[in-house]
């Protein structure tokens, strides 16, 4: 693994004694000797902390906000010229395919907007940017920052030992605060469907701020295991395997995510990649969806399991993308893409699993209720 990259938090893990495996370029922590299942569940009663350096922290900048959101509208299908100041807006780069790029988060900074994109298409991503937005803007990757994420329903009462002020803070609100002597860039948000916060420092900070918070008795250091596990019980798409460059934001149950402004009808529909397609599919629907998954034995099935409308059919009607067991839910879970008239909940399809057809319930997510603080 030495021509992995390294985060700013490697010593750190090192230390803590987690198990390192390869993840998007990045030499990353799969679990620390607490092991997957007590730290996904210690998340949900407490609090984890979650290394994110890998992830692509990007700054846009132009002559005003209004130009930087005009810019930006004509690659991302969301409204982002209406988005207030210090909110952030989940959104994802689209192509001529009508599929996804990379999904991503959004914040109005006032004059700059600034993004977290994937690890593995950041540099993707940027170029993309930079291709379409400059020199009329100029986009800039942060280097020089860490990216940790707090999260569980004690997060916030361990934050506000370092500051206060994370206390008044709704979701999907963004500040910049004092933490632990360094300028943190705030955001209460999080992908394992609790309560928590991002929290991007300068990374010769970043251990000491990590070290703070773990000597906090509710916080544990929580590996890539357990932050699988978590986003796949709140039924939150992983990029690479639930969505793709092949996958429209209608397929992935994600037109939540496009509001009315940019739809049909809207004062400032389409105009991004893969519009026409994108939109008719949301007024339309499309062939098939994103639904959650119950197998209904113990055994999980995971990706790539193909599945069927009966234990004869011939012929496949979708696959599962992601799967596991779910701690919380006490068994299996999974998503998958069915087509559309098998995607109504309590709908029992089969999944082949060793050679045999195993019965799945289709059911809503998430698997376990958010615990946003809204």
């Amino acid at each position: 693994m030495t021509d992995l990259k390294q985060t700013p938090l490697h010593a750190l893990h090192l230390s803590l004694g987690a198990k390192m495996v390869t993840f998007a370029g990045y030499e990353m922590p799969v679990q620390y000797p607490l092991g997957v299942m007590k730290e996904h569940q210690h998340t949900r009663t407490y609090a984890g902390l979650f290394d994110v350096s890998h992830m692509g922290q990007v700054v846009v900048r132009g002559p005003s906000y209004a130009d930087i959101a005009a810019g930006l509208e004509t690659l991302i299908p969301v409204d982002i010229l209406g988005l207030g100041q210090n909110r952030q807006r989940y959104g994802f780069l689209t192509n001529a395919a009508r599929g996804i790029e990379d999904d991503l988060m959004l914040v109005n900074r006032g004059d700059h907007v600034f993004l977290v994109v994937n690890a593995a298409c950041k540099h993707t991503d940027i170029a993309k940017l930079k291709a379409a937005l400059e020199p009329g803007l100029t986009v800039t990757e942060v280097t020089d920052r860490a990216l940790l994420a707090l999260q569980g329903p004690a997060a916030e009462d361990a934050l506000a030992t370092l500051n206060p002020d994370v206390a008044g803070m709704s979701f999907m609100d963004v500040a910049t605060l004092d933490l632990n002597g360094a300028e943190a860039w705030v955001s209460r948000s999080g992908y394992t469907g609790e309560d928590g916060y991002e929290i991007s420092v300068p990374s010769e900070v970043a251990e000491d701020l990590a070290r703070a918070l773990l000597a906090l008795p509710q916080v544990e250091a929580i590996g890539l295991g357990a932050r699988d596990s978590l986003r796949l019980e709140a039924g939150l798409c992983l990029y690479g395997h639930d969505i793709d460059a092949g996958t429209s934001p209608a397929e992935a149950a994600l037109g939540w995510a496009i509001q009315k402004v940019r739809r049909t009808g809207g004062a400032r529909a389409g105009g991004f990649p893969g519009a026409s397609t994108i939109l008719e599919q949301l007024d339309t629907g499309p062939a098939r969806k994103r639904v959650g998954l119950l197998p209904q034995g113990r055994a999980p099935m995971r990706e790539g399991v193909v599945l069927f409308a009966d234990e004869t059919a011939s012929d496949p009607i979708g696959a599962i993308t992601s799967g596991g067991f779910g701690p919380t839910v006490g068994g299996p879970v999974a998503m998958g893409y069915v087509e559309t008239r098998y995607a109504t909940p309590d709908t029992v399809v089969f999944g082949e699993l060793r050679g045999k057809r195993q019965p799945l319930t289709v059911a809503k997510t998430p698997f376990t209720p958010a615990n946003f603080k809204r």
